[in-house]
């Protein structure tokens, strides 16, 4: 064993709390991102004393491991002072946190070698099992406390970095939303003097197709006036899998993409290229689309729709992002276990048109907000990159005078 390699079990025990006294605490779970989530378990008439208990800074595993794929699900609770968690989870702690962090512990089973090593000890037959003796059983390079600190230090400050970009692209995408509802709903755009149009007097006009009043110089038409769907088509072997979408890999409530870790076995992609939109065509209730910043290949259930003017994309994105557009779809959607949407209804989606000056305005900030979303999301990547490298290192710690490595 190496010197400062040391075996978990000495330094963790397991929390045996129920909760007898019937608190009412919130009830939380665990997902494969490692992380506490609520519950949304069904208690109606379940007997709540027999619900495990748990507490700040202690931390809780599930045991069973052939559900999760390649993730064990293990988090460090730090959401409130006390929960409770399902007997189907195992609580335990760390005995004394002066000699092992529970931060720094934590950031060991974010490791995917923890992951693989978990999935490699476990063992059952009809379920796989990474009991508590096998976690007992795990090495661990323990640093001193200090150097624990040291790294954990550097890890919160790349994780609380990631967290302000967040922040910040939600903040944008809001500040669209907010924009666009504000000028093309509420018809308050800024007139010629820089005043809101429609409660400072501004001429309106009653739209038929809309049955409400519009701006007057604005007017209505078909998405399919400004724009179509790509039909151009891309060789899988000029594809990488980060440059593909599926609706796999689509976000849910128009939160973008994820990069995809694999091609399907097919010889060619509908292509799409830097300024298209793409939406998912399963399940239409999900709003997943996204403005494409690259150029890739999608699969077939992705629609590709291309603006006949590059000036309207960032225009017509926005009209899309909306939630009625979302229900207009699901409206003439065909099936019922997995709807779909219509092409053509979709092509026939009524859109209010500006005027050009108000359109220009729009679009410049659309693209200003959009190019600062891009580059903290792209900043994100690294910083991802960065955590991943931080992890790989804690296989590289000193111990006195020794530089151990895995």
């Amino acid at each position: 064993m190496r010197s400062n390699y040391k075996r978990l079990g000495d330094f963790i025990q397991l929390v045996v709390g129920r909760n007898k006294d019937l608190e009412n605490l919130p009830l939380v779970g665990l997902s494969i991102t490692k992380k506490f989530i609520p519950s949304i378990a069904n208690t109606i008439g379940t007997d709540m004393s027999t619900y495990r208990t748990i507490e700040r800074k202690q931390f809780a595993y599930g045991p069973v491991t052939s559900r999760n794929g390649d993730k064990i699900t293990i988090a460090l609770f730090d959401d409130y002072d006390k929960a409770l968690i399902s007997q189907a989870y195992i609580p335990f702690e760390v005995k004394n946190t002066n000699e092992l962090d529970p931060e720094y512990l934590m950031m060991w089973f974010r490791r995917p070698e923890f992951d693989r090593y978990a999935r490699f000890k476990s063992h059952g037959s009809a379920r796989e099992i990474f009991d508590w003796n096998e976690m007992c059983d795990t090495l661990l390079p323990i640093p001193s406390p200090e150097k624990q600190l040291e790294i954990v230090k550097e890890y919160n400050t790349i994780q609380n970095r990631i967290q302000l970009n967040n922040q910040l692209i939600a903040k944008l995408e809001e500040t669209a939303q907010a924009i666009y509802k504000q000028w093309f709903v509420d018809f308050e755009f800024p007139d010629k003097n820089g005043k809101a149009y429609k409660s400072n007097g501004g001429e309106m006009v009653f739209c038929e197709e809309l049955e409400k009043e519009i701006p007057v110089g604005w007017s209505t038409d078909s998405l399919s006036s400004y724009a179509k769907y790509s039909n151009k088509r891309i060789s899988i072997d000029d594809l990488i899998s980060t440059k593909y979408i599926s609706t796999e890999n689509m976000l849910r409530n128009k939160k973008g993409i994820l990069v995809s870790d694999e091609i399907p076995d097919i010889t060619s992609a509908l292509k799409f290229v830097s300024n298209n939109i793409l939406i998912s065509n399963i399940r239409p209730y999900l709003k997943k689309i996204w403005f494409a910043d690259f150029e890739g290949g999608c699969s077939n259930d992705v629609l590709c729709i291309e603006t006949l003017n590059k000036n309207y994309s960032y225009f017509i994105y926005n009209s899309l992002e909306q939630d009625y557009f979302f229900d207009y779809v699901m409206a003439g959607s065909k099936g019922t276990k997995m709807p779909r949407g219509d092409k053509q209804w979709i092509m026939d989606f009524k859109i209010v048109i500006p005027n050009i000056i108000t359109l220009n305005k729009f679009s410049n900030f659309s693209k200003m907000a959009m190019n600062h979303r891009k580059v903290s999301e792209y900043e994100n990547e690294k910083l991802e990159e960065l955590k991943d490298l931080l992890l790989a290192r804690m296989t590289k710690v000193e111990s006195g005078n020794e530089n151990v490595e895995n």
